[in-house]
């Protein structure tokens, strides 16, 4: 009795409520809650990282950029997948931990430490900031650096430049070689349906002989999945000379490694995961000696500043079949290779060369001195490619920096060395000399391909092909850089020849040698003779007795032709042309005995005279 009533109810429930007691129900399940949201929270944020970081690696094996500072597909890459999420954040956790959420408390140490974590990817901008403004060409010092990229020695063309041989001189430009390659194409049925040919179309020189190759290609995805175990089976092969084309079959080498691979075996993504560290130039497809399929990719180096400088030091070469690489220096690179150096980039550090060699500050105010390579057509590059030295050379016109329609020489670079040659020469820019060419045949409206450089008698001349609106060539014509009225157009390359040999003689600007010039001998009795003043010079037109062709006797050149008249005996060399026939030398020892038999005739009139 006395033990039941020793124990006040209130006092024990007080107790319970104040002591440490057992909690209510209700608390317990909020503790258990938030501890299972924090949990949770815990687990979310790894997944959440782990996501990040599956992501980042799949965007780097699909994007591949290279893991190098100097590159700003890398700093792009880091910034999109790297910089901007830990800013964003660090930015919100500064923020949170600031003013408190429904799910974190304030607290000011931890603010602070998240504000400082946010400026670390600006840190990272403004160092990348820094790097590009020290690339800049008006940051000091680097004029200089940018005017020495390209070393250029100036040279005599005649000298240096081989007289053009016809059965190397390519003939067609890209476009037509497309043209060519495509409709050859269409000659293999079991190609058409699964394959194409890929737009990239190398020139380069395969057994001498100036060539454009291009790979075939998977024409869609689903051509790919059927067709990837067996390869791309062949390439195209276009002859620039001869204009003959042909669909090469590689047999049982095919191509495994190419441009329309979308997967491992994409030829862009082997070779920069193969070495990641490397930034690769534009790339291209070339055959070796033996007609094997290679990809030539160029790696470059920035040498001035973060970003700026851009050479070529190393070349990776990929077996386009087994995927095999080599990583060569640039000067270890074997002969058959004739893209080692991209065109573009050659032209940009030429032009670096004419523009900063007087300073920065004279490449925008005084601007003395300052030239640029011509602009070309349609907004694109002006350059063509020549052969020279089993090396394919890029050629283009050296113009001032107001980009006139004049040049003051042109320049060639060699694209495996990256030898440079200026050669001084005032004459019409490309754009004008196909202008030009494109007046002589107005009525057909054909219209010229870009020029190319080749010498004739010792003479700078732009050959350009004359095309239909079907992309067919139909003609050619030889323009003389230096005097762009002389314009030669033939059916053919040899006709178009001799009637621009015939027309540089017509104009005095070769010299008079008669073998140097495939000229011919001729001689006889004139039956006709008469003149015609031509843009200003004075023509006698000839006619032998017994010979329907017509000489063209240029004034003054060949003054002595004033003493001769119909009936008078002539010898002289011509050069063979279309319609007329140009006359180069005019025979001393047959003048003399034309002399003399006009004397003859005078004494014989005189004394018949005297006997009536």
């Amino acid at each position: 009795m006395d033990g039941r009533f020793d124990a006040d109810p209130g006092a024990s429930a007080g107790g319970s409520a104040s002591g440490g007691g057992a909690q209510p129900p209700h608390v317990d399940v909020q503790m258990e809650f938030g501890d299972r949201l924090a949990a949770w929270g815990k687990k979310a944020f790894i997944i959440l990282a782990i996501v990040i970081v599956l992501v980042g690696l799949a965007a780097y094996w699909w994007f591949h950029p290279p893991i190098n500072i100097h590159s700003t597909d890398t700093w792009m890459f880091v910034g999109i997948f790297i910089l901007l999420p830990a800013f964003l954040v660090f930015a919100s956790k500064s923020r949170a931990y600031k003013t408190g959420t429904d799910k974190v408390e304030p607290n000011a140490g931890k603010a602070k430490a998240f504000k400082w974590a946010s400026f670390v990817p600006v840190v990272v901008v403004a160092f990348v900031l820094l790097g590009a403004v020290a690339s800049l060409s008006l940051f000091p010092g680097n004029a200089e650096k940018y005017a020495s990229m390209l070393k250029t020695t100036e040279d005599n063309f005649a000298q240096d430049i081989k007289e053009v041989n016809y059965s190397e001189i390519p003939v067609i430009d890209r476009d037509s070689a497309v043209l060519l390659g495509n409709r050859e194409m269409g000659s293999i049925p079991e190609y058409v349906s699964q394959f194409e040919i890929s737009p990239l179309y190398s020139q380069i020189n395969y057994q001498s002989s100036p060539v454009r190759v291009s790979p075939l290609g998977y024409a869609d995805l689903f051509k790919w999945f059927t067709n990837r175990e067996a390869g791309i089976p062949a390439y195209a092969l276009v002859n620039m000379t001869t204009q003959d084309a042909e669909i090469v079959r590689l047999d049982d080498n095919p191509i495994h490694y190419s441009e329309s691979e979308p997967l491992v075996r994409n030829i862009d993504r082997h070779v920069q995961l193969s070495y990641p560290f490397y930034m690769f130039d534009q790339k291209s497809f070339e055959i070796d000696d033996e007609g094997h399929p290679w990809w030539i990719c160029p790696v470059q180096s920035r040498t001035i500043g973060l970003f700026g400088g851009t050479t070529i030091e190393r070349v990776v070469m990929v077996d386009a079949t087994t995927g095999e690489t080599q990583d060569l220096a640039i000067g270890d690179v074997p002969q058959w290779v004739d893209h080692a150096y991209p065109t573009e980039l050659l032209l940009e550090q030429y032009n670096w060369s004419g523009k900063y060699k007087d300073g920065w500050l004279n490449s925008w105010l005084g601007q003395a001195g300052v030239v640029q390579t011509t602009p070309g057509t349609d907004g694109n590059l002006g350059y063509n490619y020549i052969a020279k030295d089993d090396d394919v050379w890029v050629y283009t016109g050296v113009t001032s920096a107001t980009a006139d329609n004049s040049i003051v020489g042109f320049v060639l670079v060699n694209q495996r060395t990256a030898e440079s040659h200026f050669y001084p020469v005032a004459g019409a820019t490309e754009e004008s000399a196909m202008q030009s060419a494109e007046g002589q045949v107005q009525n057909l409206r054909y219209q010229a391909t870009f020029p190319l450089l080749i010498n004739v008698a010792g003479q700078p001349t732009y050959f350009m092909a004359l095309k239909d609106d079907a992309g067919l060539v139909k003609q050619f014509a030889m323009l003389d850089i230096q005097r762009y009225q002389n314009v030669a157009v033939g059916n053919t390359v040899e006709e178009t020849q001799k009637s621009y040999l015939a027309l540089l003689a017509t104009n005095g600007v070769v010299s008079e040698d008669a073998e140097a010039l495939d000229s011919r001998d001729a001689s006889g009795a004139i039956s006709h003779i008469a003149t015609a003043v031509i843009e200003g010079n004075t023509h006698f037109y000839v006619q032998l007795e017994g010979n329907d062709a017509v000489y063209d006797f240029a004034l003054p050149g060949l003054l002595e032709i004033v003493g001769y008249r119909e009936g008078d005996p002539i010898a002289f060399s011509y050069i063979e042309g279309d319609p007329v026939n140009t006359v180069d030398v005019i025979k001393s020892s047959d003048a003399e005995s034309g002399d003399k038999v006009a004397d003859e005739a005078d004494a014989t009139a005189d004394s018949q005279g005297n006997a009536a």
